[in-house]
């Protein structure tokens, strides 16, 4: 199966704040509010949702493409990424500009405060899936400049592509029509507790509403998991206890990247989920989003602590 992602590509700067951000947060003067964290470590990562997905898939064996706008400083992420299997061929370097940015602190509950630049991704939009050699068995469209989160959708109904939409980040800028019209049709909608309360608030629409226009909703939940839900079916997933918690940042992309790879080898829903589920805690145990690593053999042994797939995890290592 080709899958084809597109959204963000970023290095991250993620830092990490020894305290907690709600005491020093004042309810009642939020609407002046003045805030400095110093912090007691900082690291450079490789990062962006495109990217982090593609990096998870590539680790349990899919070719995954990225298309993408990048900055001229993205030579030395190319070569990481080609070697760990992921196709850049449709990563556009964007002339004068910066890759996009990603800065991010966490406190000691896993709070987090972020901004993020976006540099080329603002350039996203001069791609197009009309220019695509051949027709992808699924588009990924994630986080990414506003207009091209609008622009791929669309294309993706005039050329009959199937898409999973994953708005994430980008909930707080899109309008609720905006939502409605890009979930209308698509396959899957992937997002988090608190960004379908903000799609639910936007749009008007309950879970209910939402699967009369979309096949498969997948909400994660944190700590409690995740759920999907699909023609009257809801499916648990739980989380797998993890050896230790190091950073959150880009734990529900490798949950993506996990549950694609089921998807692209016709898992059913359960044990797509739960190889997201482990996919995630890899990437939970690990500073960065793109520093975990396994081999597939490691990777089934400590899935079938957990699950019970029934002998076809074998598949990923042929």
């Amino acid at each position: 199966m080709e899958i084809l992602l597109t959204g963000s590509v970023a290095y991250d700067y993620l830092m990490t704040f020894p305290g907690q951000f709600k005491e020093q947060i004042l309810p009642e003067r939020l609407s002046s509010i003045s805030l400095s964290f110093l912090v007691d470590s900082m690291s450079k990562q490789r990062g962006g949702i495109a990217p982090n997905i593609a990096y998870t898939m590539a680790l349990l064996g899919q070719k995954p493409r990225v298309m993408a706008t990048v900055g001229e400083d993205f030579d030395e992420y190319r070569l990481w990424l080609e070697s760990k299997g992921v196709d850049t061929s449709l990563m556009k370097v964007i002339p004068g500009v910066f890759t996009a940015s990603f800065f991010a602190t966490t406190d000691h509950d896993s709070a987090q405060i972020a901004s993020f630049y976006p540099g080329a991704m603002a350039h996203s939009a001069s791609q197009s899936l009309k220019e695509l050699d051949g027709k992808p068995d699924l588009v990924i469209v994630s986080p990414s400049s506003p207009d091209a989160m609008m622009k791929f959708p669309a294309e993706c109904r005039e050329l009959g592509l199937p898409y999973l939409y994953d708005p994430s980040q980008q909930v707080l800028r899109l309008e609720g029509n905006e939502l409605a019209r890009d979930m209308e049709g698509a396959e899957f909608l992937f997002c988090n507790d608190y960004e379908f309360g903000l799609i639910s608030k936007k749009t008007g629409w309950d879970l209910q509403q939402i699967l009369r226009h979309v096949q498969v909703v997948v909400i994660t939940r944190g700590g409690e998991g995740a759920h999907l839900y699909t023609n009257g079916t809801e499916v648990h997933i739980p989380t797998v206890p993890e050896e230790k918690i190091v950073d959150p940042t880009g734990v529900g992309d490798a949950f993506r990247g996990g549950f694609l790879a089921g998807y692209a080898h016709d898992f059913d829903w359960k044990l797509c989920g739960e190889i997201g589920s482990l996919s995630a805690v890899y990437c939970l145990e690990q500073r960065g989003t793109q520093n975990h690593y396994y081999k597939r053999e490691e990777f089934v042994q400590r899935f079938r602590q957990h699950f019970d797939d029934g002998g076809r995890l074998d598949i990923l290592l042929k």
